[in-house]
């Protein structure tokens, strides 16, 4: 089974692989698209393309931040060499400029070190191909941890958003069983009227029926309660199915509301009312939520 994910994750790995000791950190937080930047080393960054492609394979929403450094162990450390006959160049110059000039010779390590050329670099071969596997191979741990947190979140999120989908279909129950009595209760009030208007005259009892008709097909919320139900089971489907479905359930709940909204404004009963802006603030709280998933 599928799981849904959690934008919000971090992950850690730290290894030494081939005499260098990697470390990647990555942490995201929600975005409407996936954004990705990594932090590395100059001296990692042929890598830099090659880690987005890793993150992108696992990741489909969601800034995401990546932080790698290296630490070289061992030999692999560049060597500094000291270029003995540039110094004793330097030392003979220095001497002789003493001795002419009659002036203190007070040459030191620190002088003769900050001279060009004293010393030479000599840095290792690197296979650049090679070093880019060892990373990878690192952020792959990494992305085994950030995506374990995010299916620990993605499944709290599940269970939230079932648990208010159920509190929804409660209300929705009330909706419709309320919204049947205001039927009964308003062709009561119709029939009562006539009579008092009426007096005792016969009630053509006809017009009651087709006064009533006309005002249930003004309130009747069938149609829309059948389509929110639906777009529950809907958005249960999609949890059930996993993945990236963060944008899809962004847009089911737009329809949500849209039914939600014709019903408020076909129940006139104070009470129906009621339960209609608990039913939207039930639904405001999954949007919040839906927010936070991949």
């Amino acid at each position: 089974m599928t799981l849904i994910k959690s934008m919000t994750g971090y992950g850690r790995a730290v290894e030494t692989v081939n005499g260098r000791e990697f470390t990647v950190e990555i942490r995201s937080v929600n975005n409407r698209y996936l954004d990705c930047t990594v932090k590395l080393p100059r001296s990692l960054s042929f890598a830099e393309d090659a880690v987005k492609q890793a993150v992108k394979q696992s990741v489909s929403r969601g800034k995401v931040d990546v932080f790698i450094t290296v630490r070289s162990e061992g030999g692999l450390e560049a060597k500094v060499n000291l270029n003995t006959a540039m110094v004793e160049g330097y030392l003979a110059a220095m001497n002789q400029m003493a001795e002419s000039y009659g002036i203190h010779n007070d040459v030191s390590v620190s002088v003769i070190a900050r001279m060009p050329d004293v010393f030479s670099i000599e840095k290792p071969e690197v296979d650049e191909e090679q070093l880019k596997a060892d990373l990878l191979a690192v952020v792959a741990k990494a992305l085994e941890g950030y995506d374990h947190m995010r299916a620990v979140e993605g499944a709290a999120l599940d269970a939230d958003l079932r648990s208010r989908g159920n509190t929804i279909e409660n209300l929705v129950s009330q909706v419709e069983a309320g919204n049947g009595q205001t039927v009964i209760d308003y062709r009561t009030r119709l029939e009562n009227k006539l009579r008092e208007v009426l007096a005792n005259t016969a009630i053509d009892e006809s017009r009651i029926l087709t006064e009533a008709a006309i005002f249930a097909d003004k309130v009747a919320v069938d149609e829309e309660t059948v389509r929110l139900r639906s777009h529950l089971k809907q958005m249960y489907s999609m949890l059930s199915a996993g993945g990236a479905v963060g944008r899809k359930l962004d847009f089911l709940l737009q329809e949500m509301n849209r039914e939600a909204n014709t019903i408020g404004s076909k129940c006139s009963d104070v009470n129906l009312a009621r339960i209609v802006v608990d039913i939207k603030a039930e639904l405001e709280k999954i949007r919040e939520q839906t927010q936070n998933i991949e």
